[in-house]
C-alpha cells in the first residue's frame, strides 16, 4: 500500500512541476509540427532549461505520435537506420524506432546530449520477446532514461489506446533498469551493471561486489572512437554480459556483421590511399624523368633538383612500407596487391637509379655536368 501511495504522489508530483510545459507545448501551431527543427524551434522559444524543454520533448512525441499496431514487430535494426522524420511526423505514427528518433533529434536540436537505446524488456515479470527501443539524455550533468513508446499508450486487444504515462518520464537508470534491458550494458548508465540473466532473474538491485564499471569515462570513450570502434567495443560487452536470448544474439550478430563491412571498407580505402599514392610518386618520376631528357634545363638550384628525385623515391618507398604492413588479405585483393608490389618495386628500382645519378651530378663540377647526360624513355 505504501508503494502504491509513492507511486501516485511521485506521479502528481511530475504533474504539478510539469503541467505549464505541457500546456505550452500542447499549443504549438500545426504548421510547426511536421518538422523536427520546426518542432525544437517552438521549444526553444518557449522554455529555458534543459529540464523544461526535455519534458516538452517527451509530452509531444508521446502524445501526438500514435504506435503502429499494424508495424509491430520486433525492432529491425536496418529499418531503424532507415527511418525518416518527415514521414514519422506526417503520419503521426510509428514504433519504438519511430518514437526514439523524433525525441532523439529534437532533443538533439534543442541541445541536450541523447542517445537512442537498444535492448530487450519486461512487463508483468515477463521478459518480452521483442527487442525495444527507448531514449537517454543527460540533464544537469545526469543520465535519465526516458521511453516515448511506452510513455503514450498501450495496446489492448490490437489496438492503440493512447493515454499519456507520465512514469516513463525522466526515470533513473537504478529503477528503469527492472524494466528496460539495454543490449550494451554501458547504456544502463550504472557503476555495477547487472547481466542478462540477472535481469531474468530479477536481481536488479546495487551488488557492489563486482567490478566498479565507469560507465562515464566509457561514453566519452566512445564518443571519441571510430563508428568501427564503437562497434567492437559494444559486441564485446554485449558478449560479457551474457547471450542469453535470441534477441541478444540477433543484435550480436548485426554488430559483427556491420564489423566486417567496415573492416571491408577500412582494407578498400586503405588499399585506395597506396594506389593513390602510387600514382602521385609514378607521376613525380616521370616529371623528373622528362627534366632530364632536357638535360636539367631550364636550370635550378642543386636543392629543387634534389627534392626533384627524392619526392617519387620517398612516396613510393611510403607506398612499399604500406603494403608490407596491410595485414591480412582478402582473397579477391591478393592479384591486385601482388600486381602493384612487382610495379613498386620495379619503379623503386628506377628512382635508385636516377638518386645514384643525380648525387654523382650534384657532386660534379658545371663543366663535368654537362657530360653526364644521355637520352633515357619516359616510362
Amino acid at each position: 500500500m505504501l508503494s502504491l501511495l509513492f507511486s501516485i504522489l511521485s506521479f502528481a508530483q511530475k504533474q504539478t512541476q510539469y503541467t505549464l510545459v505541457d500546456q505550452q507545448i500542447s499549443q504549438i501551431p500545426i504548421r510547426s509540427t511536421y518538422s523536427t527543427d520546426a518542432i525544437a524551434d517552438y521549444i526553444n522559444a518557449h522554455f529555458q532549461t534543459d529540464d523544461e524543454k526535455i519534458r516538452a520533448v517527451f509530452y509531444w512525441t508521446a502524445s501526438n505520435i500514435n504506435y503502429d499496431v499494424d508495424k509491430m514487430v520486433a525492432l529491425n535494426n536496418k529499418e531503424a537506420l532507415e527511418n525518416n522524420s518527415t514521414r514519422i511526423l506526417k503520419s503521426k505514427k510509428g514504433v519504438c524506432s519511430d518514437y526514439t528518433k523524433i525525441f532523439k533529434e529534437i532533443a538533439n536540436k534543442v541541445g541536450i546530449e541523447t542517445e537512442t537505446i537498444s535492448g530487450y524488456t519486461k512487463q508483468n515479470g515477463a521478459v518480452d520477446t521483442m527487442s525495444h527501443a527507448w531514449s537517454a539524455s543527460k540533464i544537469d550533468n545526469h543520465w535519465y532514461v526516458f521511453d516515448p513508446t511506452w510513455g503514450s499508450g498501450y495496446v489492448n486487444n490490437g489496438k492503440f489506446v493512447n493515454t499519456f504515462d507520465n512514469q516513463y518520464f525522466k526515470v533513473n537508470p537504478s529503477d528503469i533498469i527492472a524494466s528496460h534491458m539495454p543490449y550494451d550494458y554501458m547504456w544502463q548508465f550504472l557503476n555495477y551493471p547487472i547481466s542478462n540473466q540477472e535481469f531474468y532473474n530479477g536481481s536488479t538491485g546495487v551488488d557492489k561486489s563486482k567490478k566498479r564499471f565507469d560507465f562515464e569515462a566509457e561514453i566519452s570513450k566512445y564518443y571519441k572512437s571510430s563508428e568501427m570502434e564503437q562497434l567492437i567495443g559494444s559486441s564485446a560487452r554485449i558478449k560479457k554480459n551474457g547471450v542469453v536470448n535470441t534477441m541478444i544474439l540477433n543484435q550480436l550478430t548485426y554488430e559483427k556483421s556491420k564489423i566486417e563491412y567496415y573492416k571491408q571498407v577500412k582494407t578498400s580505402d586503405y588499399f585506395n590511399t597506396v594506389v593513390s599514392l602510387y600514382n602521385e610518386g609514378v607521376n613525380d618520376l616521370n616529371k623528373f624523368l622528362k627534366y632530364r631528357n632536357k638535360q636539367f634545363k631550364p636550370i635550378t638550384s642543386d636543392k629543387e633538383l634534389k627534392a626533384m628525385i627524392d619526392g617519387p623515391r620517398n612516396k613510393l618507398r611510403r607506398c612499399q612500407e604500406m603494403l608490407n604492413n596491410f595485414g591480412s588479405i582478402d582473397e579477391r585483393n591478393v592479384s591486385s596487391i601482388k600486381a602493384i608490389k612487382q610495379s613498386l618495386e620495379e619503379s623503386i628500382g628506377q628512382t635508385e637509379e636516377h638518386t645514384a645519378f643525380v648525387n654523382a651530378y650534384l657532386s660534379r663540377s658545371k663543366v663535368v655536368r654537362e657530360t653526364m647526360f644521355y637520352k633515357i624513355n619516359r616510362l
